[in-house]
């Protein structure tokens, strides 16, 4: 699953975090909206807490006793995601070995969260856009119909309205689900909430064990500054390699990657007493860490490296950079590593970095 605004798990309801004013009006939108049964379009840059939104509206819902049923759109093949949608009767097809439940039979009088709508194939999008009009459904290869009783919550990173004069998404599926937009703020624009969102994501990680650091001069200026354009998940993502490099310490702003350090001045860090093969393993390591803008070739340190370990970490970060510049979405990630779809899935498994969305319901 997507990380996304933090959750304060210390009370009984979910809360989205911020003192900013769009913050403050998006609350205030999803409990009206929360309230009424229709169709919500939730539409957000990468990152941003899309899925986190769907969920609140559920929770706020008088549905929040029912089921939420989560769906990648992107993450699941196209060929099997009728069947996922709608599930299959015994002998649909080649490996329909049982009947199977659909995503929209087990959300019941719940809620529908369709993520990645934009990469729904044309087809399906046919057959979606029915299913909203007729509030029913048929399982893969049966004939009984179903009732369609979910409130659905879709979500995007994509312009839709370029998308339609592209041909790639219907009009009148847009304007089924576009009944109320929901815009989330990018972090940018979000002000003094991008410190609140850090200080969070810090405690979280040392309540989990992973350590403790403290944002020394200059750090929590330059974090206001940056654009962050993987928001709130690139926000989480640098706290936890801040933690994981410099546990226990203050981090300076030189700490950060250098395109947050913009035309700040760098104060002067303590010498540490190291030798060449130190300095040497920690240059490799701040190059690994997309500390440096331009590294150059790798140094073998005078004592050696855990080879093994150093190329895991690097293919680890590439994944992670992959997967964070394509949304999550497994296809589109392995297209940019030069994996198949399905090698991904596994190294993303070895790695623990996120259960795939078409095996654990995203």
């Amino acid at each position: 699953m997507s990380t996304t605004f933090a959750l304060d798990n210390t009370i009984s309801e979910p809360q989205l975090l911020g003192n900013s004013a769009s913050m403050a009006a998006l609350r205030s939108l999803l409990r009206r909206v929360a309230g009424t049964d229709s169709t919500v379009l939730v539409q957000g840059e990468s990152g941003t807490g899309k899925e986190l939104v769907a969920r609140l509206l559920h929770a706020w819902s008088s549905r929040a006793e029912r089921p939420f049923v989560a769906v990648n759109c992107g993450a699941i093949p196209g060929e099997l995601m009728e069947s996922e949608l709608f599930g299959h009767e015994r002998g649909a097809f080649t490996g329909a070995q049982a009947a199977r439940k659909g995503r929209f039979e087990m959300a019941g009088r719940g809620t529908l969260f369709l993520d990645e709508i934009a990469e729904m194939s044309p087809p399906l999008q046919v057959k979606l856009l029915r299913v909203l009009q007729e509030r029913c459904f048929e399982r893969v290869g049966g004939s009984e119909t179903l009732p369609a009783a979910a409130r659905i919550v879709a979500a995007t990173h994509r312009d839709l309205e370029q998308l339609i004069e592209l041909g790639r998404f219907r009009e009148d599926l847009y304007y089924r689900l576009h009944v109320v937009p929901i815009r989330i703020p990018p972090l940018r624009e979000r002000g003094e909430d991008i410190l609140l969102l850090a200080e969070q994501a810090l405690r979280g990680l040392e309540a989990s064990g992973l350590g403790h650091v403290r944002l020394g001069a200059g750090v929590p200026q330059a974090l206001l500054d940056y654009h962050w354009p993987g928001n709130v998940r690139e926000l989480h993502n640098l706290m936890e390699r801040l933690v994981i490099l410099h546990g226990g310490g203050t981090v300076q702003l030189q700490d950060l990657p250098p395109k947050m350090q913009g035309a700040q001045t760098l104060p002067p860090r303590q010498p540490l007493q190291q030798d060449a093969g130190d300095a040497e393993a920690d240059d490799g390591l701040r190059d690994l860490m997309g500390l440096v803008s331009e590294p150059g070739d790798p140094v073998l340190p005078a004592q050696g490296i855990d080879l093994r370990a150093y190329l895991e970490r690097i293919e680890r970060s590439l994944i992670e950079q992959a997967l964070l510049a394509t949304d999550h979405v497994i296809a589109h990630a392995a297209a940019r590593l030069g994996l198949r779809r399905t090698t991904l899935v596994e190294k993303i498994r070895k790695y623990n970095l996120r259960e795939p969305a078409d095996t654990a319901g995203h």
